[in-house]
């Protein structure tokens, strides 16, 4: 039956709905990295053409960098930590570890708008300066829209959760934000070696 739980399994896969809604998150995530690997490919096509305008050398500051990885990696391992608390039926942990997740995840969005309002107040580099510029604004630039999305949405989930408590729905909507959260922190990996260090040794 749909509405029957099995209650070996983890909180979050307890129901059908829930495991299937679980399966359809992994193919939306297929979606994600389709659209992530277009920006990449386009980056990596574009990054010599500078033109007149800055590059990646002039751009980049490591610490700076350095900090915004500290801040997402972090993140990912106090997700970790919240979803532990949440199978171990600690809602006062989880949400406890989910706001601390949330509030190094705003530290990132804060100190990655202050990089770009850097670039362009600064360095006068903007979307139409050169085509490296417009290809690395998008690429940094969705997938900060996509932590800001991740933000809000977790907020939503966190609300509920004190709402209705924890139970199979909820426990499945924080693993499925959970997992959005550690792929956003998987891309970022990604930028920061492909796009930051690449473009510092180049």
């Amino acid at each position: 039956m749909a509405g029957h739980l099995d209650k070996s399994l983890p909180l979050e896969y307890q129901s059908e709905q829930s495991r299937l809604n679980i399966l359809g998150f992994w193919i939306f995530l297929g979606a994600e990295i389709a659209l992530f690997a277009t920006l990449f490919a386009s980056y990596f096509v574009l990054h010599g053409r500078v033109a007149d305008g800055p590059t990646q050398m002039d751009l980049f500051q490591i610490k700076d960098v350095f900090i915004e990885t500290m801040l997402l990696l972090t993140s990912s391992f106090t997700c970790g930590i919240a979803i532990f608390n949440m199978r171990n039926g600690n809602k006062k942990g989880l949400l406890t570890w989910l706001i601390i997740t949330l509030l190094l995840g705003a530290g990132f969005v804060y100190f990655e708008i202050n990089e770009f309002v850097h670039y362009v107040t600064h360095e006068h580099a903007t979307l139409s300066t050169s085509a490296f510029l417009s290809a690395f604004f998008v690429l940094l630039g969705t997938h900060g829209a996509h932590v800001s999305l991740g933000i809000g949405w977790a907020t939503l989930i966190i609300i509920q959760v004190v709402r209705r408590g924890l139970n199979p729905v909820t426990a499945r909507k924080v693993f499925i934000v959970s997992l959005y959260w550690h792929f956003l922190d998987v891309v970022w990996i990604f930028i920061f070696t492909f796009v930051y260090l690449a473009g510092l040794v180049n």
